[in-house]
């Protein structure tokens, strides 16, 4: 007795059925592969690890990080103006050369634009006291990249004069290695200029 011949559209609709299902399923292992690897890098993005003691993997939230950059920028800053704008005839060396390892060559020709231009020799001829009042700074992000605006309030004490300035300052931040005692942040100021020097009463500079 002969075998039957399927029905030629029945096989099509089979192998079609088929075909589908397997274009399916290739589709939703393609888009699970996909969700899957964004996903792993988005928890890498937003994570980086350190080696503990024992040779652990510690995971540090890249959020915390961006936290403690701001944390430790104000304190970079902080340090830098004071060093810099907090002198006297007695300590001016000693801070200058400190407040230098805190910025690049823009900090250094500030320095000795100022210094040709006799600052510093007028702090020991007549004795003066540039005593910092207060620092305040804001720091910006932009694509990675961090500026700041600073503005300093001190005073110079002339004797019987007593005058009251406020500087505003701006720049950038980079990251770099750090290196104690001199640069403790690991941060290093760029691009740094003195926009604007006004002289201001003292009842303003305690407001």
């Amino acid at each position: 007795m002969k075998t039957p011949y399927k029905d030629i559209y029945a096989v099509l609709q089979i192998n079609r059925l088929i075909v589908l299902s397997t274009v399916i399923f290739a589709t939703a292992s393609s888009l699970f592969s996909i969700w899957m690897v964004y996903n792993i890098n988005s928890k890498a993005m937003n994570s980086a690890f350190a080696i503990n003691t024992d040779g652990s993997v510690i995971p540090i939230k890249l959020v915390a990080q961006k936290e403690n950059f701001g944390v430790e920028a104000l304190a970079h800053l902080e340090l830098f103006h004071n060093y810099f704008y907090n002198i006297d005839a007695s300590n001016y060396e000693k801070n200058l050369e400190k407040a230098l390892w805190l910025g690049n060559s823009s900090i250094d020709n500030l320095y000795r634009q100022k210094k040709s231009d006799g600052v510093y020799n007028r702090l020991l001829q007549y004795s003066l006291v540039q005593k910092v009042l207060s620092i305040e700074s804001k720091i910006d992000e932009n694509n990675g990249a961090y500026s700041f605006r600073t503005v300093t309030v001190f005073e110079i004490n002339r004797g019987s004069i007593l005058d009251t300035y406020e500087l505003v300052s701006t720049g950038n931040l980079i990251a770099v290695n750090r290196n104690f005692p001199n640069n403790p942040h690991g941060l290093l100021i760029t691009e740094y200029f003195e926009n604007s020097l006004k002289k201001i009463n003292n009842e303003d500079s305690k407001k």
